[in-house]
C-alpha cells in the first residue's frame, strides 16, 4: 500500500518513518504545504494520510475525489462547516477521521461513555489536557471528543476554563494546558464526596498516534465508501 503524508511537520516524518519499517506498506512521498508541494506532485498513492493543517483540507477532498482515494484524516481545529465537508466526502471515498488515534485513547473514550452515566448524579465532571507549546487549538479535538462522550446530549453546561464568581451548576469544565513539550496527556475527572476517580492517558511519543493511523489505513483501504471513526476500525 503506498502511503502519501501531508504534513512535513514533526508528526509527519514519524509517520513516514513508520510506513518504510511497516511491512506492507510504502510511502509515496511527503507533502509539505508550506514548502508550496501538494499531492498532485505524487503519483501511485493508494492512501492520504493528513497530518497537517485544516487550511489543507480542499487538497484532501480534490485530490481524493479525483483519484478514488481513501483518506485518513488526523488534523484538528476543523470548523463546523469543514468537518461537513470531511463527511461528505465520505459519500464518494473512504474516510477515517478522528481527533485522535491513541488506540489506548479510544478505548477511553469508549470507557468514559459508559461510566458517566453511573457516576453523573454523585459526581462533579471535569477534563484536563496538556500539550506541548506549539500546539495552536484549544482545547485539544481530543478533550472535544471526551466531552462528546462524557455528554453526548448536550445536558450539561461546558465550561471552558474558570475566572471570577461563580456557584457550580450541572456542568464539565474543561481545561488546556500548553508547556514544554507534552506529547499529550488527557485526563477526565469524578469527584464525589470523598472519593475522586481519575482516567488518564499520557502519550509518550508521537509514534503512538502515527500507529493508529495505519491501522486506520489499513482500515480504509478494505472499506467501502463511507465516514468512518477510529471506533469503526477498533471495534466494528
Amino acid at each position: 500500500m503506498n502511503v502519501a503524508v501531508l504534513g512535513g511537520g514533526a508528526m509527519g516524518h514519524v509517520l513516514a518513518q513508520m510506513i518504510e519499517e511497516k511491512e506492507g506498506f510504502a510511502l509515496a512521498g511527503i507533502v509539505d504545504p508550506l514548502n508550496g508541494e501538494t499531492l498532485a506532485d505524487l503519483d501511485g498513492v493508494d492512501v492520504v494520510i493528513d497530518f497537517s493543517n485544516p487550511a489543507n483540507l480542499p487538497m484532501v477532498i480534490s485530490f481524493c475525489e479525483e483519484h478514488k482515494c481513501p483518506a485518513v484524516i488526523a488534523t484538528t481545529g476543523f470548523s463546523d462547516e469543514e468537518t461537513a465537508q470531511i463527511e461528505a466526502l465520505g459519500q464518494k471515498v473512504p474516510v477515517v477521521f478522528s481527533a485522535n488515534y491513541s488506540l489506548g485513547i479510544n478505548v477511553m473514550k469508549r470507557v468514559v461513555a459508559e461510566i458517566t452515566p453511573i457516576l453523573e448524579d454523585a459526581f462533579d465532571i471535569e477534563i484536563i489536557e496538556k500539550h506541548h507549546n506549539k500546539k495552536l487549538d484549544a482545547p485539544s479535538g481530543t478533550a472535544k471528543m471526551l466531552l462528546s462522550a462524557a455528554d453526548p446530549d448536550g445536558s450539561y453546561d461546558h465550561v471552558y476554563g474558570r475566572e471570577g464568581n461563580r456557584k457550580r451548576g450541572k456542568e464539565i469544565g474543561i481545561h488546556a494546558i500548553r508547556a514544554g513539550s507534552i506529547a499529550g496527556e488527557h485526563t477526565v475527572l469524578y469527584a464525589g464526596d470523598d472519593e475522586l476517580l481519575e482516567i488518564k492517558h499520557t502519550a509518550g511519543s508521537k509514534k503512538i498516534f502515527a500507529a493508529g493511523a495505519l491501522k486506520a489505513a489499513a482500515f480504509a483501504a478494505e472499506a467501502g465508501n463511507g465516514y468512518y471513526t477510529m471506533e469503526d476500525v477498533l471495534f466494528g
